[in-house]
């Protein structure tokens, strides 16, 4: 549902603001419309929650027309953020971990939250030298990624699959 037109404005009195955008005054809601008809153009109800009615002068079709193509202009500007996901196992080796960073960074680069999840073996808890490994490589994993990225939100400890999720870095200007 659009603003009201022309004889669907319920208002006795309005502010009128011209085709050239120049205020009017107030007036009845009939002079305005006879105003608009001797015109050729329609009166177009901009903000009815005011004690009197701001309406303009204008075409309402090109309005429509232009409001559409703004409308598709901020769509097609909008990037959508998707979350990747990248697997790694508790116990990776030094360059495996600089291999699966690369793909992190390059998900990073593109504007996009990247998911970085730890393989565990069923129920059993990964344990190295009696404690959990997996939150010294999250802390490992953050600290290499720096700057490029910020930390997210981590896995609940109660989960049985332990993740973070990386956002991409705001660009500095």
């Amino acid at each position: 549902m659009g603003p009201r037109i022309n004889n669907r404005i319920v208002a006795k009195s309005v502010q009128v603001i011209g085709n050239d955008g120049q205020n009017m005054g107030t007036m009845p809601t009939t002079n305005a419309l006879a105003m608009a008809a001797d015109m050729g153009l329609d009166l177009v109800e901009l903000n009815a929650n005011l004690p009197v009615p701001v309406v303009k002068i204008m075409d309402f079709g090109k309005y429509k027309y232009e409001q559409k193509k703004r409308a598709a202009e901020a769509k097609k500007k909008q990037k959508i953020m998707e979350m990747k996901e990248v697997w790694i196992k508790p116990f990776i080796e030094e360059n495996d971990l600089q291999i699966k960073l690369k793909k992190v960074f390059e998900f990073l680069d593109g504007g996009d939250k990247v998911k970085i999840s730890v393989m565990t073996h069923g129920n059993r808890r990964v344990l190295a030298r009696g404690r959990d490994a997996v939150p010294g490589l999250f802390a490992h994993v953050v600290e290499l990624i720096g700057e490029r990225g910020t930390l997210e939100s981590r896995s609940k400890p109660d989960e049985r699959t332990k993740s973070i999720v990386i956002a991409p870095a705001k660009p500095t200007k």
